[in-house]
């Protein structure tokens, strides 16, 4: 079995689909659901086994920790030092045997060991099998003591890096960092954003209900949590009629509060989710300048806005920091939305915790203070600047903000428009009316996110 050839023919199973999505995230730092979604697309396999697919490649990376924990007691020499490969069927194996109870343990451990065969060599078949079965006769070992080693437990219950735990340790203490952990293991609800520039929430829910995808009421107006496969989805987000989009990033265009007929920039706006909905909160009034370094994705865009009717939109290949030099006090309104490490959206994307490494942190940090440094020359007197990062981590939120207004004292932190709710979730959003709040997944039930409102004196 061959893992990197592009020519080859559909994956024969949904557990060679996940092997070889799993494998490629791990070894070309690939990402997770944009491979499963093409592998899926190409693969020919059923419902059930694209169901099947889905749950263990998003089981392995969420619980990645835990399982790798389990396997550790039952092996010679280091998980690490094993063939990515064989890690990737070890894990395929362990998930099924410790979380899908619907897999018969004997049919998990001979799936596994075949996995092997074709992926390996007759000895690390024997291993796999060795291995799992000892897993699926004695169980798990308990994880670390809470009381001895509360980073260890919750590293291990939980599937995070302890180098992140401990960081939420030092802030948040114990039961607010458990109950932080807790929420990035559970799968994200599915979120679609009404364009209400063509549907409304009502007409939206009908359509989706004709195509056996059940929608309710959403956190905001313009919201609705869905129940049903993606395939049945993908009509409506082709008409423009709504997207995939998690109630948090539409918090961020709400704190943005675009004037009708004014002049707003989108700083960093590909792939385009958060300037479609500021075009619809304009009405298509006035100018929308969409920035991006990326021609590519500013294309996709493109296409996204015309498909979903966003006429006010101007798509612009410039850097954010150049937004001064290029639009000198124009805008009304800017929205830093900044590349970050993505470390508030493990619950729907969990390869981003294995990826990111603590360095990356000040090197995010360090891009995100010139591009709202860039932006901020932009802001016309009395106009707005807002910065969002999808994490929640200090220094890419409050930390570069700060560092912002140090630097920059004609801008001040300003409330946040009456259109973010002061509750979400029946959780107060605090700092609010300070302009500055952060999402939380355990508590808001969004992704987690950091938006701060400035505003030019």
């Amino acid at each position: 079995m061959t893992t990197s050839n592009s020519t080859r023919t559909a994956p024969a199973s949904a557990r060679e689909v996940a092997y070889t999505v799993l494998l490629r995230t791990e070894t070309a730092g690939a990402f997770a659901t944009v491979l499963l979604f093409r592998a899926l697309q190409r693969s020919g396999l059923g419902q059930a086994d694209r169901a099947l697919a889905t749950a263990l490649v998003l089981g392995v990376l969420r619980h990645r920790e835990r399982l790798d924990w389990a396997l550790a007691a039952f092996l010679r020499r280091p998980l690490a030092t094993l063939p990515p490969a064989i890690r990737t069927v070890l894990r395929l194996g362990a998930y099924q045997l410790l979380d899908l109870q619907r897999i018969p343990p004997p049919v998990a451990v001979d799936e596994a060991v075949a996995l092997a065969r074709r992926c390996g060599h007759p000895g690390t078949a024997g291993l796999v099998n060795a291995v799992l079965r000892r897993l699926s006769a004695e169980g798990p070992p308990p994880p670390p003591d809470v009381a001895t080693d509360p980073a260890g437990h919750l590293a291990v219950v939980y599937s995070l890096p302890r180098w992140l735990i401990e960081r939420w340790l030092a802030r948040w203490g114990l039961d607010e960092s458990a109950a932080l952990a807790a929420a990035t293991v559970r799968p994200a609800p599915s979120v679609v954003r009404v364009n209400t520039l063509l549907a409304t929430p009502g007409e939206v829910r009908l359509a989706l209900a004709a195509r056996g995808v059940r929608a309710t009421a959403g956190l905001l107006p313009e919201a609705l949590r869905v129940r049903g496969p993606l395939t049945a989805r993908l009509p409506l987000y082709a008409r423009g009629l709504c997207m995939a989009q998690d109630e948090g990033a539409m918090v961020v265009a709400r704190a943005v509060a675009p004037p009708a007929g004014g002049m707003v920039i989108d700083a960093c706006a590909a792939p385009g989710g958060k300037t479609t909905h500021l075009a619809a909160l304009m009405h298509n009034s006035g100018r929308l300048l969409a920035c991006d370094v990326h021609p590519g994705k500013l294309t996709a865009l493109a296409h996204r806005c015309a498909a979903m009717g966003a006429t006010n939109v101007e798509a612009h290949h410039l850097d954010a920091r150049a937004l001064g030099r290029t639009f000198p006090g124009q805008a009304d309104a800017v929205l830093v939305d900044a590349p970050c490490s993505g470390l508030g959206v493990v619950r729907r994307r969990p390869d981003v915790k294995w990826r990111i490494t603590p360095d990356a942190l000040a090197r995010c940090a360090a891009l995100q203070r010139e591009l709202l440094a860039g932006a901020a020359g932009a802001v016309r007197p009395g106009g707005a600047l807002v910065y969002s990062v999808c994490t929640l981590e200090p220094e890419e939120g409050p930390e570069v903000v700060r560092a912002f207004l140090r630097a920059h004292p004609a801008f001040a932190l300003a409330p946040l428009p009456p259109a973010v709710p002061r509750v979400l979730n029946g959780q107060p959003l605090p700092g609010a009316d300070g302009g500055e709040i952060v999402l939380l997944p355990h508590r808001h039930d969004t992704d987690g996110f950091y938006v701060a409102r400035l505003v030019r004196r």
